[in-house]
């Protein structure tokens, strides 16, 4: 039986090993093809008559979305909103890494139905790169409070990044109307994404905050403590004996 117990605990921590293995390979990238790969995404490639190469690795990406986590909150504590920590990292880690991998799945269906040559691993990388511009605009725009500033990093840095990715699907979909279809989706939900991140992501994680834990309490005072009424008795007699013992 001990011999049987031993044997599985075994066989898990090398079915755990092997697990690992398999994903070793998207992870296994030098830090200046990272930095080779952020300043790639914000210049859009102009030879579309050939498929693009993409970068089949997730380091980059996921440290990209944990990037944006870390601003979105402190967007918030830059703000006059009260918040619970708890709810505001779920918000934020929910909120990222939802709209990575389900627009991720989503453009990838619809890059499978348009016939486009794209993995889901390459769909991955490249939104997760597009996510560069993202995370430049809102890091200047939480801390100088200009509309006017942030539609300009809007149109140019956010604007570069979704050319990025369109100019590479479009070099790998066949076809006026599949590329109209599958890169104007990809360019609108990128670019409103960044827009609902800036104007409308604090309201909602307010609504959230005041769903879950009821409004913001106001801030902590002290009151002071009830002292119980003693009678003129107990006093008389409480200075009688401190007399006495004088």
């Amino acid at each position: 039986q001990m011999w049987q117990v031993g044997k599985r605990q075994a066989s898990r921590a090398f079915s755990l090993y092997a697990n690992i293995d398999i994903l070793r390979p998207y992870f296994d990238v030098e830090p200046v093809q990272v930095r080779a790969r952020l300043l790639e995404s914000m210049i859009p490639v102009k030879m579309i008559n050939f498929p693009q190469k993409i970068a089949g690795e997730l380091y980059g990406p996921l440290m990209l979305v944990f990037t944006l986590v870390a601003i979105l909150l402190h967007g918030m504590k830059t703000s006059d909103t009260i918040i619970r920590e708890g709810t505001l990292m779920g918000t934020a880690i929910g909120t990222c890494f939802g709209y990575w991998l389900g627009v991720s799945s989503f453009i990838y269906f619809l890059a499978y139905l348009c016939n486009a040559q794209i993995t889901m691993v390459q769909m991955l990388s490249l939104l997760g790169y597009g996510l560069f511009g993202h995370c430049i605009t809102l890091f200047v725009t939480y801390n100088i409070h200009f509309h006017s500033l942030f539609y300009i990093f809007w149109l140019s840095v956010g604007g570069l990044s979704t050319l990025r990715m369109v100019a590479v699907l479009v070099s790998r979909t066949v076809g006026h109307t599949q590329r109209l279809i599958l890169c104007g989706t990809l360019a609108a939900l990128h670019m409103l994404f960044l827009l609902y991140l800036h104007f409308a992501y604090h309201k909602v994680v307010e609504g959230i905050l005041d769903t879950l834990e009821g409004p913001n309490m106001l801030p902590f005072q002290r009151v002071a403590r009830d002292i119980p009424v003693v009678s003129n008795a107990v006093l008389n007699t409480t200075a009688k004996a401190v007399a006495l013992t004088l």
